[in-house]
């Protein structure tokens, strides 16, 4: 599968991202830009954004990262773990960028690290570390979604 036929599923199945106004861009394996704009339903006070928000982003981050590589080697993945450094706090109205690399990718699992910025003053959010799992595509029938 290329990243461009995971994109057209992913955008069909995943409400996840819907939900928490996520949005991406996803250019290429493991080349995939996240941006979300802090609104009211994000606060966990007054100004400031929820940390499970910015948890929800990386993990989106790390995972789309990945997977957008995985489907090249006809694989899919699922998070194993994940840790999440709060750098700064997130405000109302920030709109806040998302990205990630490949740091190892063996045969079962694949390490990857990540990183939120605030776009108006390049302040970083949150950097994060995950391990994801590959398993074989044909263990799930995405293409029921297509």
């Amino acid at each position: 599968m290329t990243p461009q036929e995971l994109d057209t599923i992913f955008r069909k199945i995943s409400t996840f991202d819907k939900t928490l106004g996520l949005e991406y861009t996803m250019t290429g394996p493991a080349e995939v830009t996240y941006t979300l704009t802090v609104d009211e339903r994000h606060l966990s006070s007054p100004q400031t954004c929820h940390g499970a928000v910015i948890a929800g982003m990386m993990d989106s981050v790390l995972g789309l990262t990945v997977l957008s590589y995985s489907v090249t080697l006809d694989k899919l993945c699922s998070t194993v773990e994940f840790k999440t450094n709060f750098i700064a706090p997130a405000l109302i109205g920030d709109k806040l960028i998302g990205t990630a690399k490949l740091d190892y990718v063996g045969n079962s699992l694949v390490v990857c690290n990540g990183e939120i910025i605030a776009e108006n003053d390049k302040r970083v959010i949150a950097k994060a570390m995950g391990t994801f799992n590959l398993y074989p595509l044909s263990k799930k029938d995405l293409h029921k979604w297509s």
